[in-house]
């Protein structure tokens, strides 16, 4: 038997529904990474659909700047309404894209989509991209990025 709290946790951090989320937990007989780990490559899956099928129509700017001042960002991430662009996991996608832009000079999207996610190695800016869309359920695209500094 799987407690409500496990499927709880566990639907929190991959955004997957209840059932899906109990069903996984009981063809791993609990095992909590196991189930995460096919929940949110099944969420990944469903997250390349809704890039291929949808408008972006809403989103934020979002301006990082790092330290004490010397560099800093603007990036502009697109979704599909107003109410997941004021969703935290939107703006926290929003902070970790536009910190990663103050890190280095990105020729285009296609290349920082492609990079290494600084806090991560292991993970790409389309992997925090996809996870985020598996999360709030809508297509998030970057429209465009800035990189300035003093130096």
């Amino acid at each position: 038997m799987i407690d409500i709290q496990t499927i709880k946790e566990l639907r929190e951090q991959t955004g997957a529904g209840m059932l899906d989320v109990k069903q996984a937990l009981e063809k791993y007989q609990g095992d909590v990474e196991q189930a995460k780990k096919e929940l949110i490559e099944k969420g990944l899956a469903k997250a390349a659909k809704k890039q291929e099928e949808r408008v972006t129509k809403d989103g934020l700017v979002y301006a990082y700047i790092h330290g004490v001042g010397k560099v800093g960002s603007l990036v502009a991430l697109a979704c599909e309404t107003d109410f997941v662009a004021k969703t935290e996991d939107f703006k926290k996608l929003c902070h970790e894209i536009a910190l990663q832009v103050s890190t280095d000079e990105y020729k285009d999207v296609e290349e920082l989509l492609n990079a290494e996610y600084i806090r991560d190695p292991g993970k790409k800016i389309s992997d925090l991209v996809s996870e985020t869309i598996a999360k709030v359920g809508e297509k998030i695209e970057i429209k465009n990025f800035c990189r300035l500094s003093v130096l």
